[in-house]
């Protein structure tokens, strides 16, 4: 007998990410079997790469588009399938599950996805214009691809939907606030992730105020209280709240109004400076990379890092309150996870809040950084939306 096997797709504009999980149990904990990226260079030229599930790497090479044609989500998504096929033939593909950026208020779980779910989906692209529409592509995209395979949309708003109607709210006129212009929230399935294994970290105050910042080139950081969402960096899109990678994060409204009425911008124009000409990469001149920056002598490099630190704490203290209080710190995402010097900042910033780090610890990357007296604990944990996907994914098709 084959053993059935979860597919998780994360689709960007220019990029597929796809992980394999084997279940052996349906009850079970899905097992990583294959993890890759297909990413395209230009309109007829792809980067595949795939690694097995302990790191080995199993596929790194160049590929062109068939018979001329471009290389669209569904060339990659073939590309990617044919590969898994090779190495996983004996593996039965049984579903698969999409990240999907916006849910809206509509979408606050894991929903299998038929035509109507799709049509649902595409009435939010105007919360999500440049990630929405690549995820209902990717989602097309298999269907044609294997038709009949059943797939799973798992949202990354649908974690912060927990929060008080009150966190929500923009101060803007109810008619804006019902036409669904408020506080949404993302990282949700990263979120999802560490707060189920808060307990193993955490143990009895699993329960208690808990901030986790995800750190990486989007990054957010939310507050939990008995493991759900009370408050989030994020707002209606993911340009607010912390300096990232290439996003200005929080920034004064009336900067959009001075941009179009003085600088004579166009939406357009805008859109591109604030999503990939800002945060890191516009205040250093440099690179949107932290470990480029960190490694950087220029004093843009530098004022870039302060900054991004600077801004997780102002974050810190506001969710803090939210809290009321403090008794975890934890991070994860790409930054937060590797660099040492990034937590270490951040830690000490957070004294005041009862932070008190072992530099030991945490160049050995934890999982605990703070000092056994530390009245507030810090930690690292791994990020692992893609298995948070495919428990959805299980769940959602044993209903």
């Amino acid at each position: 007998m084959s053993a059935s096997g979860i597919l998780v797709v994360n689709a960007g504009s220019a990029s597929i990410k796809f992980a394999m999980f084997e279940v052996v149990d349906p009850g079970g904990v899905p097992s990583l079997l294959y993890r890759g990226l297909v990413d395209r260079v230009d309109a007829s030229h792809a980067h595949f790469r795939a690694s097995d599930g302990g790191g080995r790497d199993l596929a790194d090479s160049q590929f062109e588009a068939k018979s001329g044609k471009g290389l669209d989500h569904t060339a990659m998504l073939e590309t990617m399938l044919d590969w898994l096929d090779s190495v996983a033939g004996q593996i039965d593909l049984v579903a698969a599950g999409h990240r999907v950026v916006h849910g809206g208020d509509e979408f606050c779980r894991p929903i299998e996805i038929d035509s109507s779910v799709i049509a649902r989906l595409e009435g939010l692209i105007p919360l999500a214009p440049l990630h929405q529409p690549q995820n209902i592509e990717a989602i097309r995209a298999l269907g044609l691809s294997r038709p009949g395979l059943r797939q799973v949309a798992c949202f990354d708003t649908a974690f912060h939907a927990s929060q008080p109607e009150l966190a929500r709210r923009l101060a803007l006129p109810r008619a804006l606030h019902d036409a669904g212009i408020k506080r949404y929230g993302f990282h949700g399935l990263s979120y999802e992730y560490v707060a189920s294994v808060l307990p193993e970290y955490l143990g009895d105050k699993s329960a208690g105020r808990v901030v986790v910042a995800h750190l990486g080139n989007g990054a957010s950081m939310c507050a939990m209280r008995e493991g759900r969402s009370v408050a989030t960096t994020m707002g209606f899109t993911p340009l607010d709240g912390l300096v990232m990678g290439t996003r200005c994060g929080l920034m004064d409204p009336g900067v959009i109004l001075h941009l179009l009425e003085e600088k004579h911008m166009a939406p357009a124009e805008i859109t591109d400076l604030l999503y990939r000409r800002s945060g890191l990469l516009g205040v250093s001149g440099i690179s949107s990379d932290m470990r480029i920056l960190l490694e950087s002598p220029a004093p843009q490099a530098r004022e870039a890092v302060e900054l991004f630190v600077y801004r997780i704490s102002r974050e810190l203290g506001s969710l803090a309150a939210a809290l009321g209080g403090l008794d975890a710190l934890l991070f994860t995402g790409g930054i937060g996870e590797r660099s040492a010097v990034i937590r270490s900042l951040a830690c000490r910033a957070a004294s005041w809040l009862g932070v008190e780090l072992d530099e030991s610890a945490n160049r050995e990357h934890g999982p605990r950084i703070s000092t056994p007296r530390s009245s507030t604990s810090a930690w690292v944990v791994p990020a692992n939306e893609e298995l948070m996907i495919a428990r959805h994914v299980l769940e959602a098709i044993a209903e």
